[in-house]
């Protein structure tokens, strides 16, 4: 059985035991999670798909750890005109373990 969930902006889709890093949600590292925003969960040939959410699906997650990204460096230039700019960026992200999935 899988899902595909919304968090944070961003789908994903997810089966049971799986780990994944997603954006950064306000929850203690070995807390359980339930994320309700389910958009299509899958079992073998059987689909359900929402218009726009899956009433009743859940899935269950534990929360892992807490951390940022590796940094991206932005550089920014123009040439001949003696601009040039550098900037970095990490981002936050939780990282989960998917429990189950219910329907």
């Amino acid at each position: 059985m899988y899902a595909v969930i919304k968090t944070g902006g961003k789908q994903y889709r997810v089966v049971a035991g799986e780990k994944l890093k997603i954006e950064q949600i306000p929850a203690d590292v070995g807390t359980e999670i339930t994320i309700d925003q389910i958009l299509m969960i899958g079992e073998g040939e059987s689909v359900k798909i929402g218009a726009p959410l899956v009433i009743g699906a859940s899935v269950k997650a534990t929360v892992l750890s807490q951390g940022r990204h590796d940094k991206i460096k932005i550089f920014k230039m123009r040439r001949r005109k003696h601009y040039q700019k550098h900037q970095g960026h990490r981002q936050n992200y939780t990282e989960i373990r998917i429990d189950g999935i219910s329907a």
